[in-house]
């Protein structure tokens, strides 16, 4: 197995993360996360890059923890688990996951996280923990706001084997489209993302992960806080004077 089992391509404004790992079916290893992190990262502070596209090689996008490599599940721990699934939900550019194949376990954690995922319909979901007497514990966390009450409870405590049609009704994926059109949806969606203000994004992300959390009555001070903030931003002085003046704004020429 080569030491490199994450890839990172840049074209344009996208960059490709690809988990390429598929002698283990893109197993959770350490070495597969710190990878994954430090691609995140890159990608994160380059500042030509608008969207991030997470995919896997081969026909499993992510199989789960590698049980022979197990990364850290500790918050906070170097290269852990919990802190990727954050790292993709909080961080500031938009994250398109480009499921190739079949998810389990952990790797329902993944899809989840992202803030766009697009999955073609020959592809299989499951959380598989309980079938071998552990539990989808960590992952929870960013599956559970996604996904439809019932449909959460049903799959985490059966385990079962569920298509990408479901995925798309259930909430854990964005659509489900035939496989030849994976590839032209993905970029039509990358398209889109970048029509839209960076800033806008990020705070817009932010938001999302964080009002959830407040009391009712905290919730509009805040959000007026954010948006009188969000008003002075370089983007929104743009973004306003070319509506007013019918142009283009800059970031998406």
């Amino acid at each position: 197995m080569s030491d490199t089992v994450v890839r990172s391509a840049t074209e344009g404004v996208i960059t490709t993360i690809t988990l390429d790992s598929p002698e283990n079916r893109n197993a959770l290893s350490s070495r597969l996360l710190e990878q994954l992190t430090l691609a995140l990262e890159a990608a994160n502070a380059d500042t030509s890059t608008r969207v991030v596209v997470i995919t896997g090689a081969g026909n499993t996008f992510c199989a789960g923890a590698d049980l022979k490599d197990p990364p850290g599940n500790t918050p906070g721990q170097q290269f852990s688990f919990p802190d990727i699934l954050k790292a993709i939900v909080l961080g500031p550019k938009p994250v398109i996951a480009r499921i190739n194949g079949h998810v389990r376990a952990g790797g329902m954690g993944l899809t989840a996280a992202c803030d766009i995922a697009i999955a073609p319909d020959d592809s299989t979901f499951a959380f598989s923990e309980v079938r071998i007497g552990v539990i989808p514990a960590i992952i929870n966390v960013v599956c559970q706001p996604v996904m439809t009450p019932r449909a959460f409870r049903r799959y985490v405590i059966t385990g079962e084997v569920f298509d990408g049609a479901e995925a798309e009704r259930n909430g854990l994926v964005t659509r489900c489209v035939p496989r030849e059109e994976l590839d032209s949806t993905v970029a039509a969606m990358a398209e889109e993302l970048r029509k839209a203000a960076p800033s806008g994004i990020a705070r817009s992300k932010q938001l999302i992960d964080s009002l959830p959390r407040l009391p009712i009555d905290e919730q509009w001070t805040h959000t007026a806080g954010i948006s009188a903030v969000q008003f002075q931003e370089p983007d929104a002085v743009e973004g306003i004077g070319a509506f007013r003046e019918k142009r283009t704004p800059s970031w998406a020429l």
